[in-house]
């Protein structure tokens, strides 16, 4: 299973969108400070996950967020998956 995610981080207020086999391990990786894209808002926390059976399918979820460009669609996702 593949799963889209999206992080938050309290500190800067910021949503992080992407997709991984691992989320564990991924969300690992961005709270290690690896990444340049994710180093400013350490810690991150889960907000929104959802599974797919290949890869290609979660990735297209995560283009599909993106491509939204709406910090309110990100918080509808978030509200929908909570309820």
């Amino acid at each position: 299973m593949f799963t889209t995610y999206i992080l938050y981080s309290k500190s800067k207020d910021i949503f992080y969108v992407g997709s991984t086999g691992n989320l564990m391990d991924r969300l690992k990786r961005h709270n290690g400070g690896r990444s340049i894209y994710t180093k400013i808002g350490i810690p991150w926390i889960i907000v929104y996950q959802k599974q797919y059976p290949t890869k290609s399918e979660a990735y297209q979820a995560e283009l599909y967020i993106k491509s939204q460009k709406s910090r309110l669609y990100i918080e509808i996702l978030i509200q929908q998956q909570t309820h």
